[in-house]
């Protein structure tokens, strides 16, 4: 076994002696598109070619080079490929086609994470794919686990049992709509929040939303808002020096003290019973004047009305006469006769 090893390395030996020049491995170092040369089997030679040995006498003999050197090229790059043996012949395993086309618009870039992503991130959590499905012990099914027709489904009891320490006269569907209405604020909230804060911009807190620089109208605001912001609505808060009563706060009902003058809640309440066991009805002179004067306008104007739809035209061009005026029966009418009558008007271009 050793003897037939050396037989054979001597017999290579003397062949890589005894081989011819035109045989030995060529190596060149040309610019390729690698992936049309492995999948088409197409090569694209995109060297310069010499001129002047291209219009020489030698053309033949560079254009048989060139093609012996792109040939050879196309070759190694095939033998780069994986290959497997399909009934005792070598094949090579050409990649899948892909075609590059060119892009209108910029690659978009990679949206920051969330806070939420941050703190799992943080924490280590790792989301877990659930399924979609989720059996139902009530109705002894699968169903889904959100949305329409899903398991579980609490807003559809007709029954709700009254917690031990809530109120028994609570409407406990209308809290329960109520709960569910503030969550989806809270989430579309969040939401806004993380937009601005991939965008870069100061999510304002409630109420006034600070500026760079605020005006006097401004200040004033913000003072009259603090002011108001405590327990007691501003009620004993002292005005600042020089503070001025601030505008267009509207107005607000104003209750009598629980205790304090009780002469002026006794004379409240007499002349209220005095009102109401009086026979003679309390009269308001102003507002019985203001609703005479109305209803007088009115009727003036129903009869102005009345009367300019029985008037008709002005002169006396009474009756239905010739020509194309024409009354609403139809017919001729009667000129009146005598001194003192209008010619009749031609008829025509005015």
């Amino acid at each position: 076994m050793v003897a037939t090893v050396l037989r054979v390395k001597r017999c290579l030996l003397r062949l890589r002696k005894t081989r011819p020049k035109s045989l030995k491995v060529l190596r060149f170092k040309k610019i390729w598109i690698s992936n049309l040369i492995r999948v088409h089997l197409l090569a694209f030679d995109k060297n310069r070619i010499d001129t002047r040995e291209f219009k020489g006498n030698n053309r033949e003999d560079l254009l048989r080079s060139l093609a012996r050197e792109n040939t050879q090229l196309l070759i190694n790059e095939l033998w780069k490929l994986p290959t497997e043996r399909v009934k005792d012949v070598i094949v090579a395993k050409l990649p899948e086609p892909t075609t590059p086309l060119p892009r209108e618009k910029p690659l978009p870039k990679q949206k920051p994470p969330t806070k939420w992503e941050q703190f799992a991130k943080l924490k280590g959590i790792q989301k877990k794919k659930k399924t979609n499905l989720v059996w139902d012990e009530v109705h002894k099914e699968w169903k889904r686990r959100w949305g329409y027709k899903r398991a579980k489904d609490d807003t559809k009891e007709w029954l709700i049992e009254v917690p031990e320490n809530a109120d028994p006269k609570e409407d406990q569907f209308a809290k329960r709509n109520v709960a569910k209405k503030e969550r989806v604020a809270k989430n579309e909230f969040n939401r806004l929040k993380n937009i601005a804060r991939a965008q870069k911009i100061k999510v304002p807190g409630m109420g006034l939303a600070p500026t760079s620089s605020q005006s006097k109208s401004e200040l004033a605001q913000a003072a009259s808002v603090a002011k108001i912001s405590n327990a007691s609505v501003g009620k004993f808060q002292q005005n600042l020096p020089k503070e001025k009563t601030p505008r267009n706060t509207g107005i607000r009902r104003k209750f009598q003290p629980v205790i304090g003058d009780f002469g002026g809640e006794r004379q409240k309440q007499l002349d209220l019973l005095k009102l109401m066991g009086s026979k003679k009805p309390r009269l308001d002179i102003t507002k019985a004047v203001n609703k005479q004067m109305r209803e007088e306008d009115m009727d003036s104007s129903d009869k102005k009305k009345k009367g300019a739809g029985k008037k008709g035209r002005k002169g006396n061009m009474s009756g239905k006469g010739k020509g194309n005026f024409k009354g609403r029966a139809g017919g001729k009418g009667k000129v009146p006769k005598g001194k003192g009558r209008k010619p009749p008007m031609k008829q025509g271009k005015r």
